[in-house]
């Protein structure tokens, strides 16, 4: 542990969201040992997922934002209204430019910009739009460690949140290249698709870490943008994709996944952080 320590808050960034990236390459390799996920597994799959995003939003980023604007003397509520809302539009207007296409839905329904790009292609779209506030929150939770503020959170508490970001990514991957498998690609076509998704992540991350340590100032700002854009994914995707296709008692399955996920993410803040 001495070793990761003693590392560029970048390079801890970099590591941590190399292996949400590997967790999400996990979920994505189930297609070598499965062509389909029952429905109600991967509901209750993405309901945890949906969890560990809303309590990560809270615990390890928006709750530390607020004490840490109020450290700075900023007006905190301001700061950390300002900074979740422009994250949720940061991730509707990326929404609308990127094409990308929801799991179960025909090519003819992808959102965004209209492209000629394949079917796969557009799935994988989908979840990389996922993953780009998941590997910046990850970032901005190293680089606040960096910044020597006591609101900024600890390195164990950025550990917890890289760990609890590498659990939801698992059904992610799986959501990617089940589907695909389905449509006739190659297994191994299917999951290098999958992995794929998750390339976004280290970039992300970088980026959030280093921007935080060039300037300090606006940390509160960040750990609340990550947090929106967090949320915006949990409500636009995970929990309407979660509820897809099923009805009455079927969609407790997901609430419930939904509520384990946000206690094991709680426990890992709480605990370590």
């Amino acid at each position: 542990m001495e070793w990761f320590v003693q590392l560029s808050p970048i390079i801890q960034a970099l590591l941590a969201t190399l292996f949400t990236w590997g967790v999400t390459a996990l979920g994505a390799s189930i297609v070598f040992f499965f062509k389909s996920i029952h429905k109600e597994v991967l509901n209750a799959m993405l309901g945890f997922a949906a969890g560990v995003m809303i309590a990560a939003s809270f615990w390890s980023l928006l709750a530390p934002g607020i004490e840490l604007a109020e450290q700075l003397g900023q007006v905190a509520y301001i700061t950390a209204s300002l900074g979740f809302l422009a994250g949720g539009l940061f991730l509707y207007g990326v929404d609308k430019i990127l094409p990308h296409l929801h799991i179960g839905e025909e090519t003819h329904q992808a959102e965004g910009i209209k492209t000629s790009w394949q079917r796969s292609v557009l799935l994988v779209s989908a979840i990389t739009l996922h993953n780009i506030p998941e590997g910046l929150a990850v970032g901005v939770a190293f680089g606040a460690v960096a910044s020597g503020l006591s609101a900024g959170g600890t390195l164990t508490g950025a550990i917890a949140l890289a760990i609890g970001i590498g659990l939801q990514n698992f059904p992610e991957g799986a959501a990617v290249s089940i589907p695909l498998r389905r449509e006739g690609f190659s297994r191994m076509k299917a999951f290098l698709y999958g992995q794929a998704s998750g390339i976004v992540e280290p970039i992300a991350g970088m980026l959030g870490a280093f921007a935080v340590m060039q300037m300090q100032s606006i940390l509160p700002f960040a750990l609340s943008f990550a947090a929106g854009a967090m949320i915006y994914v949990v409500v636009e995707e995970l929990i309407p994709e979660a509820q897809r296709e099923t009805g009455g008692s079927k969609t407790d399955i997901a609430t419930l996944g939904a509520l384990v996920g946000f206690t094991v993410m709680m426990i890992l803040d709480v605990a370590l952080g």
